[in-house]
C-alpha cells in the first residue's frame, strides 16, 4: 500500500505531462493546480481501496473533465420532448430568429435606447415599441415593464392605492410558484372586495359592490383553469359600460394574450388584446413570453391618461425592461405585421400549428436509431399523444401529436435511469412519464441531427446514468 501512495503521480509531474497543456490552457495554471490536486487526493483514497495507480497524463484527464463539468452553466440548452410547448421551467416561448439578431445586435454596442436621434437629447425606451402596440391592439397608449406580474402590480398600485379594488370571486387565480392574485393586491396597496361565488358572478353583484371608496373594478381572464358547469361571468363590455357610469377605472388582466385570432391556426379562440381594448376596458395587461412568443415581458395598454400615470409611478423605473428584451420585443412585434407569414418566422405558432402528420413521419424516422441508442432494455414504439400550449393558456386544449414511448422489459426502476440518463446527455432531454411509459413528445422537436448526435452518448448503468 505505501508503495502504491508513493507511485501516484506528483502535481508538479502532472502539470509537466502532455496531458495538462490544455488543462492550463483552458482554465490557467492557477485552477489547473487546484483541479490536479484535488485528483490526487481523490485518487489516493480510490488506491486505497485498492484501485490501480494511475498515470500523470490520466490525472491531468480527469482534473480537465472536473474542471469542465464544474464550469458548464446551469442555463444550458435542453429538448423539450414534454409534450408542453410554453414550458414555464424550460423557458417559455422560443424567439424568432429576427429578435435573437436584435438583441444580439444590441449587446455588441452602444445603441440609442433613451436617447432621440432627432433632437439630440434624452429619449424614452418605451418609444421603441410604444406605436407598434398602438397598431396592433388598437390602444391609445402603451407601456412595458418586466413581467405580466409587475404590470398588473404597477397598474392596481398606480390607480387604486388605498382604495377599493372590485374583483369576482372566481378569478382570484394563482399562478405558478404559489403567487396569489389577493396577495398581489395587497402588495399594490388595493383592498380587495370579493364579490360573487366561485362559479357565479352577476352584474347586480357589481353594481352592489361599487361605492365611493371603489377606485377600480379588475377582470382577470382565468387562463389557467376553467370552471365548468352551472357558472356565471360578467362580460367585460357590460363591466366597461358600469365603470364608466361610475367613472372607476376597469382593468382588464388577460394573463398571457394574444395579439392573433389563434383559430386560424387550427387552435381553441383565446381573447386577444385587440377584443379586450375594443369592449372597453380602460387598461389591458398581457405577457410577452406566452402566446406572443417574445421574451419576458409585461404590456400595458389603454387609455392615454392612465398610461401616463402610470409611467409617472416611482415603481415604473424598478419593473422597467433591459435594451436586449427591449430589442428582441420591438423585432418580435414587428412580426406581426405580416400575418400571412407569423406562424413561419415566430416559433410559437409553428409549433403550435406543427401538422400531425409532420410529427408522426418524424417519430417514424428517429423510431430505429433511438431504439439502438437505447439498448434492447427497452420496448420502444411510436404512439398518438396530446401535446398542450402551457403556461396558463387555453388549459383545457390539447393537440394531437406523436411520441416515442419507451417501457421498460426489466422493471424495477429502469424507467427513471432511462429518464435519468437521458438528462445526463450533453444536450439533455426532457420527457415525461406517464401511465407506466416514458414519453418523448416530439411536436417541439426541430433539430433531429442534433437531436441524434446528443443520442449517441447515452449511456444506461444500474442505478442512475
Amino acid at each position: 500500500m505505501s508503495r502504491a501512495l508513493r507511485a501516484l503521480p506528483s502535481v508538479d509531474v502532472v502539470l509537466r505531462s502532455g496531458a495538462a497543456e490544455p488543462l492550463i490552457d483552458r482554465h490557467g495554471r492557477g485552477e489547473a493546480t487546484r483541479a490536479v490536486r484535488e485528483e490526487i487526493d481523490r485518487l489516493r483514497q480510490a488506491v486505497r481501496r485498492g484501485a490501480a495507480v494511475p498515470r500523470a497524463d490520466t490525472v491531468a484527464e480527469l482534473a480537465l473533465a472536473a474542471l469542465e463539468a464544474s464550469g458548464r452553466s446551469g442555463l444550458r440548452p435542453v429538448f423539450n420532448l414534454t409534450g408542453t410547448v410554453l414550458h414555464t421551467n424550460l423557458g417559455r416561448a422560443l424567439l424568432a430568429e429576427e429578435a435573437i439578431e436584435a438583441a444580439t445586435a444590441a449587446m455588441r454596442g452602444a445603441l440609442a435606447l433613451e436617447f432621440d436621434l432627432g433632437t439630440g437629447g434624452r429619449g424614452e425606451r418605451d418609444e421603441h415599441v410604444r406605436e407598434l402596440l398602438r397598431e396592433l391592439t388598437g390602444a391609445e397608449d402603451a407601456t412595458i415593464v418586466n413581467n405580466n406580474a409587475a404590470a398588473v402590480l404597477l397598474v392596481l398600485n398606480t390607480l387604486g392605492a388605498g382604495r377599493e379594488a372590485v374583483v369576482s370571486r372566481g378569478e382570484l387565480i394563482e399562478i405558478g410558484g404559489a403567487f396569489r392574485m389577493p396577495d398581489i393586491m395587497a402588495r399594490a396597496g388595493v383592498r380587495l372586495v370579493e364579490i360573487g361565488t366561485t362559479n357565479r358572478t352577476h352584474l347586480k353583484d357589481y353594481v352592489a359592490a361599487v361605492g365611493p371608496e371603489t377606485g377600480l373594478m379588475l377582470k382577470v381572464h382565468t387562463s389557467n383553469y376553467r370552471i365548468e358547469g352551472f357558472t356565471r361571468e360578467v362580460s367585460a363590455r357590460d363591466l366597461a359600460r358600469l365603470a364608466a357610469e361610475r367613472r372607476v377605472a376597469l382593468i382588464n388582466d388577460l394573463g398571457s394574450g394574444t395579439l392573433v385570432e389563434l383559430a386560424r391556426y387550427g387552435l381553441k379562440h383565446e381573447p386577444t388584446v385587440r377584443e379586450a381594448v375594443a369592449e372597453g376596458a380602460d387598461i389591458v395587461t398581457f405577457s410577452g413570453d406566452k402566446l406572443l412568443g417574445g421574451p419576458q415581458a409585461g404590456f400595458i395598454v389603454g387609455r392615454k391618461d392612465l398610461v401616463a400615470a402610470i409611467n409617472r409611478n416611482p415603481m415604473k423605473r424598478a419593473l422597467r425592461v433591459d435594451k436586449l428584451r427591449l430589442a428582441a420585443l420591438e423585432a418580435t412585434l414587428r412580426l406581426y405585421r405580416d400575418p400571412d407569414r407569423l406562424a413561419a418566422r415566430l416559433p410559437t405558432l409553428r409549433l403550435l400549428a406543427r401538422p400531425e402528420a409532420e410529427i408522426a413521419a418524424l417519430a417514424e424516422r428517429l423510431l430505429e436509431p433511438v431504439a439502438r441508442h437505447v439498448g434492447p432494455t427497452f420496448q420502444v414504439e411510436v404512439v398518438s399523444c396530446r401535446s398542450q400550449i402551457g403556461s396558463g393558456a387555453l388549459p383545457l386544449e390539447q393537440i394531437p401529436s406523436e411520441a416515442l414511448s419507451f417501457r421498460s422489459k426489466a422493471g424495477g426502476g429502469a424507467l427513471n435511469r432511462l429518464a435519468a440518463g437521458l438528462r445526463a446527455l450533453d444536450v439533455p432531454v426532457i420527457g415525461r412519464i406517464s401511465e407506466g411509459a416514458l414519453l418523448l413528445d416530439l411536436r417541439c422537436l426541430e433539430d433531429e441531427a442534433g437531436f441524434l448526435a446528443s443520442l449517441s452518448g447515452f449511456r444506461l448503468e444500474e442505478g442512475g446514468p
